[in-house]
């Protein structure tokens, strides 16, 4: 894994973000994968980065990480019972109930949410349907 600090060239906003590798960043970012999560612009760059050297005398304090870990996961969960009681779950269909929504123009009483491939995401994105991926934590899943 490798963590980069990246800015959003349009709103200047400066964020950190995994990767598995920096070959996983380049091919996320050569197929316009990689927004920003302000302003959901796709020119986002990595930044100029000093290596975090950890040697004998370093502690690493992975109750610290623990604790940050629990506290995302907390506001993840929190997004997710939001999402369920405002939104309308439509599993896999999502593709077919975005493009309906969008191009019937008709105005929903709750909006929608459900599963959908990066492909099927991209495509909405080309016909100016846009959505937003969120992380989802299974139920069942410590």
């Amino acid at each position: 894994m490798i963590k980069y600090k990246l800015i959003c060239k349009d709103c200047d906003l400066k964020f950190d973000s995994w990767f598995a590798s920096s070959i996983e960043y380049e091919r996320l970012k050569k197929k316009k994968l990689l927004n920003c999560h302000k302003c959901n612009s796709f020119k986002v760059e990595k930044t100029i980065m000093a290596p975090q050297l950890i040697n004998s005398k370093s502690k690493i304090d992975k109750n610290i990480d623990l604790k940050k870990f629990n506290k995302v996961k907390k506001t993840i969960i929190g997004y997710q019972k939001f999402i369920k009681e405002n939104f309308k779950y439509v599993g896999d269909n999502f593709t077919y109930e975005a493009r309906s929504i969008h191009y019937d123009r008709k105005k929903k009483s709750k909006g929608i949410y459900g599963r959908a491939s990066k492909r099927d995401l991209k495509e909405l994105r080309e016909e100016g349907i846009y959505t937003q991926v969120i992380p989802w934590i299974d139920e069942n899943e410590n």
